[in-house]
Parts: structure tokens; sequence; C-alpha cells
């Protein structure tokens, strides 16, 4: 494993001991070299302006400043844009998951331009680039470098679910079954907030005491668990404001349970 490194500033050489500015951390520079493609050709000395490589650096992180003890100062590192293009990237065989975890990783050692992350959502993994060509080149170092095999296909879309217009919905759970039954009876008034940033919004209108107070949070509960998964196509629901206004309960049968079923 090679650091390639540019001197800055006066000159370094093997054995010598530098800070590293991101950790504070000292770091001992072991041999030192110059590189001509792939051959590597051991010096005693880099010097200003030189671009050399560092064997065996492994604390040491792209983008780092290392510098004498006291004298050290950091190096604006590279500012990349934010990676647009996204894929979903699958193991052509089953159980190599890990291998590709394990190959990105060290990948992303030396191309900080690329993001990698797993989305909770469509449990894929997400792979983004500055364009299909970066994408490919990655593929091919993880077959050439890690003897793994992946493919990239287009990423699933994580849909949310909505509503277009206000509606009234009367909820109502009865179980009877030997001694104490459930009972739950509930009003409420849907509308579209317009809003699909904000997911869920929750009106208690109740009054005269219909659906006593200590059941009204089990009924926001009950809406909130729900709308989790959309009536359409499962996705999750957003834009959604539910107002509590009209219900009933028993004296002896109404639970929080049969209020949040009710729901």
């Amino acid at each position: 494993k090679y650091s390639f490194v540019k001197v800055l500033s006066g000159s370094i050489t093997p054995d010598m001991t530098m800070v590293n500015a991101r950790t504070g951390d000292n770091e001992k520079l072991g041999r030192l070299y110059t590189m001509r493609g792939k051959k590597a050709t051991e010096v005693k000395e880099l010097v200003c302006g030189d671009i050399g490589a560092i064997a065996k650096m492994d604390k040491v992180k792209t983008g780092d400043t290392l510098g004498l003890a006291g004298k050290t100062v950091t190096i604006a590192p590279m500012k990349y844009d934010e990676p647009m293009y996204k894929m979903a990237i699958y193991a052509k065989v089953k159980g190599t998951e890990d291998k590709i975890a394990n190959g990105l990783v060290k990948l992303k050692e030396e191309d900080e331009s690329f993001t990698y992350a797993n989305d909770p959502e469509t449990k894929e993994l997400i792979i983004a680039g500055v364009g299909d060509m970066q994408l490919s080149v990655l593929m091919a170092k993880l077959s050439s470098k890690y003897k793994v095999e992946a493919v990239l296909k287009p990423a699933k879309i994580a849909y949310r679910e909505t509503i277009k217009k206000k509606v009234e919905i009367h909820g109502r759970h009865k179980k009877q079954s030997g001694g104490h039954g459930q009972f739950g009876d509930v009003w409420i008034e849907f509308r579209p907030i317009g809003d699909t940033n904000i997911d869920f919004e929750f009106e208690d209108a109740v009054v005269g005491g219909v659906v006593p107070r200590n059941f009204i949070p089990s009924v926001e509960k009950g809406l909130r668990e729900n709308i989790k998964k959309g009536v359409l196509a499962g996705y999750p629901m957003v834009g959604l404001h539910a107002k509590l206004y009209d219900g009933s309960y028993h004296p002896v049968d109404s639970s929080e349970m049969a209020f949040k079923t009710a729901a």
C-alpha cells in the first residue's frame, strides 16, 4: 500500500518522524519511492516539489498534511461536488455482499469523490459518483483488486403517499369475548396539509368528553403507526392532517388498546 505525497516545503527522508495535522499523531516515515507507472524506485530523499510515495502509512488518509513538530500547518483539502449519479450495487454471487462492502471501504480511501450507503427504506446499497464511467471503473477495480463481481442496477425509488381531499371516517372496534370486552369508537376528519415535508399532524377537537382524555393519545398513536404503510402501494404517508372530533366509549369495555385499534 503506497501513500502518494507531494513535498511542499523543505525535504523528507526515510525514518523521519512527522506529525499528522489532522490527528496530532506522530507518523514515522518508511521507505520513500518515486513512481513510474507501477514501477517503484527507492530514493533517499524527496525535496520540495517532488511527488513520491511512502509505504505502509496505514493511519494517514487522503488529504492529510504532515509536518515537523511545532511547525505543522494544514493544507486545505480537496472539495468534491456532491455525487449525483446514483445506482444500486448488487453482488453477482449471493453471499459476497461483505466482500463488496470491504472493497468499497478500501476504494473510498483513495477516491473521496464517490459515496456509498445502505438505503434503509429500499434495503439497497446505493453507490453515487459523478457519472457512469466512474462507477464502471469502481466496478472494474472491485473485480480486479478484490476479486468480487458486482453489478449496477437502477436504484429503487422510495415513494410517498398522500391524500387529495378532505374525508370524514368512522372507526369502531367492538369485541365481546366473555368478561371484559373491547370498545373504541372514533370519528376522524382527514385532510391534506399541502406540505409533503410534514408527514402527520394530529388535532384534538373532542368536546363534551365523548372520548375520554386518557384515550386520546392512543388514538394519535394508532394513526401514527398506521401511516408508515400507505394504502396505495405500502409507502409511508405524508401531508396528512387528522382531526379527532367525535366518538363514544363504554365505561367498562373501553381501553387504550381498543381506541388505538379503532383509529
